[in-house]
């Protein structure tokens, strides 16, 4: 029996078709993969002619410390990705542009950051710290995290700076309205100014409370509970209050 040789296809026959596999592989790649995420954070700058000097700080050298507890934020808000309002009862989870960290450490951070550097200090939340150094709790409740593309940023929070040792607590209500101009990364500088405000409202009232305390309490070393002393609040809409101890 006898076969009949087939001829064998041009070498640039084989070129072209292994070039055409190729291109339709890398197209059909393009098609399925997703776009490129963005990240985004609201670290804080620092503060105009606030910051302390560089350097190591101990504990032990600063005139005030303070706690800037955990942040609670609206559970609508509380993930990685950015959520965006598009009208009063209606928001769009951004897939593509997100946090660096989820939001509520994102506000965290960046008011820990911008209240040391107002007020030349360290933040001693979780860590051992001299019992002869006041000590002021910060803690922060995000009521509202909104986000209006091309129109606003706004944040309103209820917050509170406790006097450690003592039964003084002053809780106060910041809300901050910043217009953005369009894009995500308008928005996100539009909280990022949001926060700084905030920042800036509560640094003032550690200042407050610490001219205010009792001289010869902070250490807590007579055995006594200091007396509350508490200054009004910085800002509008605002309580003050001596917690029962």
């Amino acid at each position: 029996m006898m076969f009949a040789r087939l001829p064998r296809p041009s070498r640039a026959l084989v070129r072209g078709a292994a070039y055409a596999g190729a291109l339709a592989t890398a197209v059909a790649l393009a098609a399925c993969a997703s776009p490129p995420s963005r990240f985004y954070t609201l670290g804080a700058d620092a503060a105009a002619g606030s910051a302390a000097p560089a350097g190591t700080r101990t504990a032990a050298a600063q005139a005030l410390l303070i706690e800037v507890a955990p942040v609670d934020v609206p559970p609508q808000v509380a993930k990685n990705q950015l959520v965006v309002q598009t009208a009063p009862t209606q928001v769009k989870v951004l897939e593509e542009e997100r946090w660096a960290s989820l939001p509520g450490d994102e506000i965290r951070r960046a008011l820990s950051t911008s209240l040391t550097q107002q007020l030349g200090t360290i933040d001693v939340y979780g860590t051992a710290h001299p019992d002869a150094t006041p000590v002021y709790r910060v803690s922060m409740n995000v009521q509202r995290f909104e986000s209006w593309p091309g129109s606003h940023a706004l944040i309103d929070a209820v917050w509170s700076v406790r006097a450690v040792r003592s039964n003084a607590v002053m809780t106060c209500r910041s809300v901050v309205n910043e217009p953005v101009s369009g894009g995500y990364d308008a928005l996100v500088q539009g909280h990022r100014r949001a926060l700084q405000q905030i920042s800036g409202q509560i640094a003032s009232a550690v200042q407050a409370m610490a001219a205010a305390a009792p001289r010869g309490t902070a250490s807590g070393s007579s055995g006594k509970e200091a007396a509350a002393v508490v200054p009004a609040c910085p800002v509008a809409g605002a309580t003050t209050a001596a917690a029962g101890g």
